[in-house]
């Protein structure tokens, strides 16, 4: 069955972000920062919070800084962001794959499709999520401690691009956020959201310059493996 995907010629990489894209961890990251930015001082609420996971967390911090009108600087920020991540691994013990994430690996694999991951989290938070997804073999991850400007800058999937040798062009970057979107439209990548495990829906996805939205990751197995 033809979908938006049909429009683009078959990638020569795609990108995926982590969380809430191939793991089911977005309301683990969102207990995180609640508890986070109340021991900071910043007590905020889920509504305001949700829109901003996938957001650089220093950035993240000071927008909800600004929105309590304490606006705080970039040490603080980074002690802030680094409180979370470490709320973040003691919450997240037994993550969940989302459905789909391994037939879709096999379908790029199996049309020899480079692919990596391109995560606004740090290295150590990282670890237990792509252990939960079951690969044969670990994946190219690139993660915000090889920038120094996260999504949602372009920074982080331009690197990943320069890593597997692909044009930004030719790359499809799959993820959950809206900043993944604009992230994707700012490096020239072909951006597609997917809904089964985001805090958004597909009209805040198309907003942020999806160029097609997806509910499952298997309507991306069945785009590349349907020509």
């Amino acid at each position: 069955m033809p979908t938006d995907l049909d429009r683009f010629p078959l990638p020569a990489a795609v990108l995926f972000d982590l969380d809430g894209t191939l793991v089911d961890t977005v309301e683990t990251r969102i207990a995180a920062w609640l508890r986070a930015l109340e021991e900071a001082g910043l007590p905020t609420s889920r509504e305001l919070l949700a829109p901003l996971i996938g957001l650089d967390g220093k950035r993240l911090a000071k927008e909800i800084a600004a929105a309590a009108r304490t606006p705080i600087d970039e040490a603080r920020s980074e002690q802030i962001d680094h409180l979370s991540g470490e709320i973040y691994e003691q919450l997240n013990r037994s993550p969940r794959p989302l459905p789909g994430v391994r037939r879709l690996v096999e379908a790029i694999e199996a049309r020899d499709i480079s692919w990596a991951i391109a995560t606004s989290s740090r290295k150590a938070q990282v670890g237990t999520s792509v252990a939960a997804l079951g690969l044969a073999a670990e994946p190219t991850i690139v993660d915000a401690s090889h920038v120094e400007h996260a999504k949602p800058e372009p920074d982080l999937l331009l690197l990943a691009a320069r890593q597997l040798e692909v044009d930004p062009g030719r790359c499809w970057y799959v993820g959950d956020s809206t900043w993944d979107m604009v992230s994707a439209v700012a490096a020239g990548m072909v951006a597609i959201g997917v809904t089964a495990g985001s805090a958004v829906d597909s009209v805040a996805l198309t907003g942020a310059g999806a160029a097609a939205v997806v509910e499952t990751l298997d309507e991306l197995t069945e785009a590349l493996t349907s020509r």
